[in-house]
């Protein structure tokens, strides 16, 4: 098994109802480190850039909204196919579909608002890392 680096946000959702350590606690869980943390609030221009591949489609502007709302912290997991375990750990996108001890079956307000994100691939983590950290602050 190889030992991968994935991105996670905690979104405003999680962050507003003081959700980060128990996030943080089933991440921990199921095998994967944060290397790298911080707590920001996104400006416009980040989420928008963030988030540009959905810009064609009808929630983009709420989803922006809702990024830049309150808070989020952005995470760098690491550990054994840590881009697989993530999205495992989260469940699916709505948590109505999700399996139940996942973080968006307990955490999630609805589908909008669930939780958190995870990269879908080695590819997208790198370059979602490099959106918000530096190479020296990721301590693994």
């Amino acid at each position: 098994m190889a030992i991968e680096r994935t991105f996670s946000i905690l979104k405003p959702d999680a962050t507003r109802r003081n959700l980060t350590g128990a996030i943080n606690a089933k991440f921990e869980a199921a095998g994967l480190r944060i290397v790298a943390q911080r707590r920001i609030h996104m400006t416009r221009a980040q989420a928008e850039k963030f988030y540009e591949v959905h810009a064609a489609r009808p929630f983009y502007g709420e989803l922006v909204e809702f990024m830049t709302s309150a808070p989020v912290v952005v995470q760098v997991l690491e550990g054994e196919n840590a881009v697989a375990k993530n999205r495992e750990v989260m469940g699916a996108t709505n948590p109505e579909n999700a399996a139940p001890g996942t973080i968006r079956k307990e955490f999630a307000v609805n589908m909008g608002e669930n939780s958190v994100h995870g990269s879908d691939s080695l590819e997208n983590a790198a370059i979602e890392i490099a959106q918000f950290f530096k190479p020296e602050e990721i301590v693994g």
